[in-house]
This record gives structure tokens, C-alpha cells and sequence, in this order.
């Protein structure tokens, strides 16, 4: 089991991952991935793996006026589940959406893979 230190890392990990799908550029997010990562948004879709699949999966949020917001967040070993609220505007219609992910990541702190749990009615307009 990690120790506290470790859990504190994922949980920092994890609060600017959030952050950065509000503010960051796809750059930003891709810095805290390994190399070899994986991300499946949403679960049962195509899972895209490496780096330049997963750049092209969060570039398309760089378009996006978009807000977040972190609302509960579990660390066990280096794995994490955490529950987020999106907001962002398609054409001039607000959306929100709350997805529940699963994270794993490796010694280093990287990303290794994200599996996000939500079912096109969780999209909501506000």
C-alpha cells in the first residue's frame, strides 16, 4: 500500500487534471500521462491509446468554453475514483454533465489510464 505521500500525489494529480479541463491546453493535459496511457470516454467506446491518440481525443475541448468542478475523490494505492462536474456550451446551449472516472497511475505520478463512466442521458442542458 502508498504511503500518505503517494495518496496526496494522486489526489494533486487527479485536482489538476480536473483543473486543466476547464484551463489547460492539450499539452498541459498530456504532460501528466505516460506514454503508454490509455483513456476510454466513456466506457464502452473505443479506447485510445498513446500519447498522439490521446491528443486528438482532448484537443477538441481547446474549442470549448468549459468550466469544472472536483466534487468527490477517493485514492486507494495508485488507483483513484472521482466525480466531476463539466459544464461547457454547444452552439449557444449550456451543457452539464457528471462523469465518474476510474484513474490508474504508475510510480512516477503519470496517468496510465482513465475510464469514464457516463450514458449520453447524463448530458443535461442547464
Amino acid at each position: 500500500m502508498m504511503s500518505s505521500t503517494g495518496d496526496n500525489h494522486i489526489a494533486e494529480v487527479i485536482r489538476r487534471y480536473v483543473s486543466l479541463l476547464a484551463t489547460g491546453s492539450t499539452d498541459d493535459l498530456l504532460d501528466l500521462f505516460a506514454e503508454d496511457a490509455t483513456v476510454e470516454d466513456p466506457v464502452g467506446s473505443d479506447v485510445r491509446a498513446g500519447r498522439n491518440e490521446i491528443r486528438e481525443f482532448f484537443s477538441t475541448l481547446q474549442e470549448l468554453e468549459r468550466q469544472t468542478e472536483l466534487v468527490l475523490l477517493r485514492v486507494v494505492g495508485n488507483e483513484a475514483a472521482f466525480s466531476f462536474t463539466i459544464t461547457f456550451t454547444v452552439g449557444d446551449a449550456p451543457m452539464r454533465l457528471q462523469p465518474i472516472d476510474t484513474m490508474t497511475l504508475d510510480g512516477d505520478g503519470k496517468i496510465t489510464s482513465v475510464r469514464s463512466y457516463f450514458a449520453p442521458t447524463d448530458l443535461v442542458e442547464v
